[in-house]
């Protein structure tokens, strides 16, 4: 099986003549899970949102589950295979309640109510939010709201996840469960985060993006 994405001098730049990505080249395999360091304002998050279309790149090819991926149509399959857990929680959260919310994806995949329904509960369940079903979402506190952004992600089944900081506003408990619950996925995994400790628990390796480019 070859790479899930393959991403080739790929370069971004929200003005022009300053670079955020410069020819960067990336390649994620089946089972991996890839730490995506750097400091603040590298792009690490840009980097994220190119891979699934969000942005279009100035230069440079990506390459998602044996594909080259250029416009809209191509990324449409990309964010149904790729799930992306935003930084920010109330950018992921816009129903009204949890269970709407996590049932959102696969009802967009075509799931039926009762499948999805089920695909609610099983999500919930694994990340110790049984019973948050009809809570409303925007009540939630800061780490409850983090877990069902994740659990929206989880839902669509994806073969990659892309998360961003998936540890904020976790007390120690609940960062516990996430990290036991992420290293025991089979999908594989970029994760930005600053939090060592929990890396250690789940990276297989790492890479650094600084001054546009990744390095080991």
């Amino acid at each position: 099986m070859g790479p899930l994405f393959r991403l080739e001098g790929l370069s971004f730049s929200y003005n022009p003549g300053c670079p955020v990505l410069d020819e960067l080249c990336f390649r994620l395999d089946p089972g991996e899970k890839v730490a995506l360091a750097g400091p603040n304002g590298a792009g690490k998050t840009t980097l994220f949102h190119l891979m699934v279309g969000l942005l279009t790149p100035t230069g440079g090819t990506i390459e998602a589950f044996g594909a080259i991926r250029r416009g809209e149509k191509d990324f449409k399959e990309v964010r149904a295979r790729a799930g992306i857990l935003f930084q920010d929680s109330d950018d992921q959260l816009f129903c009204p309640t949890v269970a709407e919310d996590v049932a959102f994806g696969p009802l967009n995949l075509g799931k039926r109510p009762a499948e999805a329904r089920a695909i609610v509960a099983e999500t919930l369940a694994m990340l110790g939010l049984t019973g948050f079903e009809t809570r409303i979402t925007h009540t939630l506190s800061g780490g409850q709201k983090r877990l069902v952004a994740l659990a929206t992600v989880l839902a669509m089944r994806p073969d990659v996840l892309l998360l961003d900081e998936p540890t904020n506003a976790l007390d120690e408990a609940t960062e516990s469960l996430l990290t036991d619950i992420l290293a025991g996925l089979p999908q594989a995994m970029v994760v930005i985060s600053h939090d060592t400790a929990f890396l250690d628990r789940i990276a297989t390796r790492r890479v650094r993006l600084d001054r546009g480019r990744l390095a080991p």
